[in-house]
């Protein structure tokens, strides 16, 4: 099991911040599951609804381009 995030996981999402959601998301748009972030069930749902604010307000993509 592999958690690349683990270390300088931030404990508040905040979804003005694009530069640290995208460290959590795939290249193909999608959100990094928990056994790969190794966030818990709490943080990891609050990082999908930072990242969700974000591309309803076009901060991010809703996918990758190309």
């Amino acid at each position: 099991m592999s958690r690349r995030f683990k270390k300088d996981t931030p404990t508040y999402f905040d979804y003005k911040d694009v530069k640290t959601l995208q460290r959590f998301v795939n290249m193909y748009g999608q959100i990094e599951p928990a056994t790969k972030t190794g966030l818990n069930s709490k943080q990891q749902k609050r990082l999908s609804t930072a990242v969700k604010r974000a591309r309803h307000l076009a901060l991010m993509p809703f996918v990758a381009q190309g």
